[in-house]
């Protein structure tokens, strides 16, 4: 699904960056996607998704 409809931004590219790269913060997020700097609406969204996939990653990861 599009979040960010003014630059093209789906849901699945938030949430592959957030697992790539492990954002903290929104501003950390639009680092590394151009989220929420035309319009605005997307904002909201796309912290819920980031906050969604934080949580539901795993705190260590294991190596094998």
């Amino acid at each position: 699904m599009y979040v960010c409809l003014c630059n093209g931004v789906t849901d699945k590219k938030i949430r592959q960056a957030v697992r790539q790269f492990h954002p903290q913060s929104f501003q950390q997020l639009r680092k590394f996607l151009p989220i929420g700097n035309q319009c605005g609406k997307c904002i909201k969204a796309c912290r819920d998704i980031m906050q969604e996939e934080l949580v539901a990653m795993p705190e260590y990861q294991e190596i094998a």
